[in-house]
């Protein structure tokens, strides 16, 4: 699948002798905030889109963050070998095709092309590899080929073309991820599209690899049988394959820490032996609108690409959503997007000029802040206050180059284009 173009990143001088910080980042495995420790490449999967509707402010919030990561790895020197999965196939897809008349594949070709447009808008740096569910089938079904050979999954019934289940066992780590209870997986495999009574499971928590064909359905004939692939075992073979194991983060909503990336750790672990799927295990907050969490179930959406089509920056649209911590529920509220567009204002008439405040005591604090767990706020308040002092002339040394280094500083770190 191609991906979207990458935007340019100005590379940044060191300050006092020094580049970049070294990332740390919460981990919720552990339940700590940890040093990443990448090596000259940092690797990074995040969980992709299920295209059936367009890319709302949760989602992006979501992609911002991670991108952030980026950014902050590109500063202290690594090449990022970064992977997004697209799952253009599963039931929700399915059902909303159904729902409209749309051909599924039509659905999910629009709606994944939109997804690249607001990506592109918010200058988010895109994948090395951008891979679709429909085009990597069949790896998929040799991983779960391969779990059913080990013993780590077995069909629902004696039907040799019968739905694939893994073992809850078979990895060793289960439950290590989230960190749950077992009563606390159960509730949330039923509210998250799992489903723990359904008849002749060895376990309620086991998850579905392969769901066999059926009438009506898309379906692709593989090592494993006519079907389709389930949902945790796509990102688990599409990581694994491209990035190995233990690769530096794994990354997604809040939302998905249980099921999904519990399980898909737990299927990529069984394949392989190996453990830990990946080092840091990174979620981010949810965004509220009216206070409710942002879904299209509660149909409570607010659409990036609706807010470009009315003509909204998509700068204040990226600033106004790094005004807050990536980890933290937080509210989109009236003022949240002009406050963002005043304030991007101010950045803009701050670099126009010819002198400002020395910009390199700014960039030393937009590096430690981001490298701290990425406080944007923490950066954001850097720039406002240099922003003012420059605007206001409260300075008393100048430099020429400052508005360029202000400039270039905001737009590498924080992807704010002034």
């Amino acid at each position: 699948m191609q991906s979207w173009n990458a935007p340019e990143v100005p590379v940044l001088p060191k300050t006092n002798g020094h580049g970049g910080r070294p990332l740390r980042l919460y981990d919720t495995a552990s339940d700590e905030i940890r040093p990443t420790t990448p090596g000259a490449t940092a690797t990074l999967y995040v969980c992709g889109i299920t295209p059936y509707d367009a890319t709302h402010l949760g989602h992006a919030a979501t992609y911002l963050a991670f991108d952030i990561i980026q950014r902050v790895w590109r500063d202290n020197g690594h090449s990022v070998h970064y992977v997004q999965n697209v799952t253009d196939v599963d039931d929700p897809l399915l059902e909303r095709a159904r729902d409209t008349g749309v051909d599924w594949t039509d659905l999910a070709r629009r709606e994944t092309t939109l997804f690249s447009e607001d990506m592109t808008a918010l200058r988010a740096l895109p994948p090395r590899d951008y891979v679709g569910v429909v085009e990597a089938v069949d790896e998929i079904a040799d991983g779960v080929a391969e779990l059913l050979v080990q013993g780590k999954a077995y069909r629902l019934d004696s039907d040799p073309t019968g739905d694939v289940y893994a073992t809850v066992e078979g990895s060793g780590h289960f439950g290590y991820e989230s960190r749950y209870t077992d009563e606390q997986m159960l509730a949330l495999f039923a509210e998250r599209g799992g489903d723990p009574d359904r008849p002749g499971k060895r376990n309620p928590l086991d998850a579905l690899l392969w769901r066999a064909k059926r009438d009506g359905e898309p379906f692709w004939d593989t090592s494993v049988g006519p079907g389709r692939p389930g949902w945790h075992i796509e990102c688990s073979v599409i990581a694994r394959n491209r990035l190995g194991m233990a690769f530096d983060v794994q990354g997604g909503g809040s939302d998905l820490r249980f099921p999904h990336h519990e399980h898909s750790a737990a299927h990529a672990e069984a394949l392989t032996g190996q453990w830990p799927f990946a080092r840091h295990y990174v979620h981010t907050g949810m965004i509220a609108l009216d206070g409710e969490k942002m879904s299209k179930s509660r149909g409570n959406l607010v659409f990036v690409s609706k807010l470009r089509g009315a003509r909204v920056d998509p700068m204040a649209i990226r600033l106004a959503l790094l005004d807050g911590h990536y980890r933290a529920d937080r509210e989109w509220t009236g003022g949240r997007l002009p406050a963002a567009e005043r304030r991007l204002d101010r950045w803009r008439r701050a670099v126009s000029g010819d002198r400002a405040l020395d910009a390199r005591d700014l960039l030393a604090a937009m590096r430690a802040r981001l490298a701290d767990d990425l406080d944007t706020e923490g950066a954001i308040e850097a720039v406002d206050r240099w922003a003012t002092a420059s605007t206001e002339q409260h300075f008393d040394s100048a430099d020429a180059d400052s508005p360029w280094l202000a400039r270039d500083a905001i737009d590498a770190l924080l992807g704010v284009r002034l």
